[in-house]
C-alpha cells in the first residue's frame, strides 16, 4: 500500500503544481489588475478645447473633462481612453437607474474598416447588450470621435433634464473584428471600472466592480471546482484505486471525501446560480435545465449510499451498475454545462484554457490508470490457474518439484 500511494502522489504532483502554476496568477489578475495613464489635468485638447473640471478614471487608462451649465442643466463631456488601437471599441454611460451595466445609457466609438470613426448612442438593457444603435433616456448632441495618436476620445453635449446631482457611471472597452463589437473581458478592470459623477458639484467616486458580476464569477469557480474537478478525481480514485486490495478501504473514504465536497461546492454554486437567474431575469434555459438535472442526480446517487447492499449481496451488481451510470453521466453533464456557462459568461480565453487543461490532465491520468489496472487485472487472471493447478497437484502427491502450495 505504501508503494501505491508513494507511486500515485509522484504521478499526481507533477499535474497538481502545474493547476497551481496556471491559475494563481489568474487568481491575482482578477484582484489586483488596473492601469494608469496621464493625468487628465496634464491633457491638452486639440484647438485648446478646454473643460472646467477633470478626472482620472482609475481603471482602463481612461479620463472624464466636462463643462457644467446650470441653467440648461446640461454638461459637455469628453472621454478620453489612452492606450486605444483601431482593433478596439471604448464607450462610456450614465446609470440613471442602477449601478450595472443594465439600465445604461452609452456612448460609443470605434474605427470603421474604411478607416473613419463611428459615434453613437446606444441604450443597455440588460446584462448582455446588442450595442446596436438607438436613442438614449435623455438628449444627446454634438456626439463625435477622434483617435489621436493612442488615445481615443468622445465629445458630447448631454442634456440632463430631470438627473441632478450624483449619476452612477461606466466605461468600458472591448474588442473589434470587421465592423462587429466584441464582448469585452469579464475579469479584472473591466468589471471595476464603474463609479459615480455629480457635475454641478464635481465629486466623483471610481471603481468597485459590479456585485452581480462579481456573484457570476463566484457562481462559476465554484461549479468548475466542485462538479468539475472534485467529482472527476473521486470517480477516478474508486475506479483505478480499488483495484489494488492494499488501498481497501482507503479508496473509500477518499472517494466518499472528493464526492461530498465536490457535491456541496457545486451546489453552492449551483444555488447562487438560481438566485442570479431570478435576481437578473436572463433565462439561460439549456445552463439551467443541465444544472438541475445535474443537482437531481447527484443528490440521488449520495442518498442511494444509504441502500447500497454489502459486496456479497445478489442485488450488489445492479446497484453497481446504477452507480456507475449515474455517476459517469453526472461527470458529461457537469463538464458539457461548465463550458456552456464559460460562453455566456466570456471570461478572459485564460479561463477556458486553464479549464481545458485540467480535463485534459484528467482524462491523461484516466488513461494511463486504466491501461496500467488493466495490466495488473490479466496478470492477476492468469496466474489464478495455475495456482489452483499447483494446489490441486500437492493435494494428490504431496509434492511439487517447484514450489509448495496450499488450498
Amino acid at each position: 500500500m505504501y508503494c501505491f500511494f508513494k507511486f500515485s502522489v509522484g504521478f499526481f504532483r507533477p499535474a497538481m503544481d502545474f493547476l497551481l502554476h496556471l491559475f494563481v496568477p489568474l487568481a491575482l489578475s482578477l484582484l489586483f489588475s488596473a492601469a494608469h495613464g496621464q493625468s487628465c489635468s496634464g491633457y491638452t485638447f486639440s484647438g485648446n478645447l478646454l473643460f472646467n473640471n477633470c478626472t482620472d478614471l482609475l481603471y482602463l487608462n481612461s479620463s472624464l473633462y466636462w463643462t457644467y451649465d446650470l441653467s440648461a442643466n446640461s454638461v459637455s463631456i469628453a472621454f478620453r481612453q489612452g492606450g486605444a488601437s483601431p482593433n478596439q471599441w471604448a464607450a462610456w454611460a450614465l446609470n440613471p437607474t442602477g449601478t450595472g451595466m443594465a439600465g445604461a445609457q452609452a456612448l460609443v466609438a470605434f474605427q470603421q474598416s474604411n478607416g473613419t470613426v463611428a459615434a453613437y448612442t446606444t441604450p443597455i438593457s440588460d446584462s448582455i447588450p446588442t450595442m446596436n444603435p438607438g436613442e438614449l433616456s435623455f438628449p444627446v448632441v454634438n456626439l463625435s470621435a477622434s483617435f489621436v495618436g493612442n488615445d481615443v476620445i468622445i465629445f458630447a453635449t448631454l442634456i440632463l433634464g430631470n438627473l441632478n446631482g450624483s449619476i452612477n457611471q461606466l466605461w468600458q472597452q472591448g474588442p473589434v473584428s470587421g465592423d462587429i463589437l466584441l464582448p469585452h473581458n469579464q475579469y479584472g478592470p473591466n468589471l471595476q471600472s464603474i463609479g459615480a459623477v455629480d457635475f454641478q458639484s464635481g465629486a466623483t467616486t471610481n471603481g468597485g466592480g459590479n456585485s452581480n458580476q462579481r456573484l457570476r464569477n463566484i457562481h462559476g469557480v465554484l461549479n468548475a471546482v466542485g462538479w468539475g474537478i472534485l467529482i472527476p478525481i473521486g470517480a477516478i480514485i474508486a475506479r483505478y484505486m480499488r483495484v489494488f486490495e492494499s488501498a481497501d478501504p482507503a479508496w473509500y473514504y477518499l472517494h466518499i471525501s472528493c464526492q461530498i465536497s465536490g457535491y456541496i461546492i457545486g451546489v453552492v454554486g449551483w444555488a447562487i446560480g438560481l438566485h442570479l437567474g431570478s435576481k437578473s431575469g436572463a433565462t439561460h434555459a439549456t445552463h439551467r435545465a443541465i444544472g438541475i438535472a445535474i443537482f437531481c442526480l447527484a443528490t440521488i446517487q449520495l442518498s442511494a449510499l444509504l441502500l447500497r447492499p454489502k459486496k456479497d449481496h445478489k442485488h450488489r451488481i445492479f446497484w453497481n451498475i446504477y452507480h456507475h451510470s449515474v455517476g459517469y453521466t453526472i461527470i458529461l453533464l457537469s463538464i458539457i454545462n461548465i463550458f456552456k456557462g464559460l460562453n455566456i459568461l466570456r471570461p478572459g480565453h485564460q479561463w477556458r484554457s486553464a479549464y481545458i487543461a485540467i480535463v485534459v490532465v484528467l482524462a491523461l491520468v484516466a488513461a494511463i490508470f486504466e491501461a496500467y489496472t488493466w495490466i495488473v487485472v490479466l496478470r492477476r487472471k492468469k496466474s489464478k490457474p495455475v495456482q489452483t493447478r499447483m494446489g490441486i497437484g500437492m493435494q494428490q502427491t504431496g509434492f511439487n518439484g517447484m514450489v509448495s502450495v496450499t488450498t
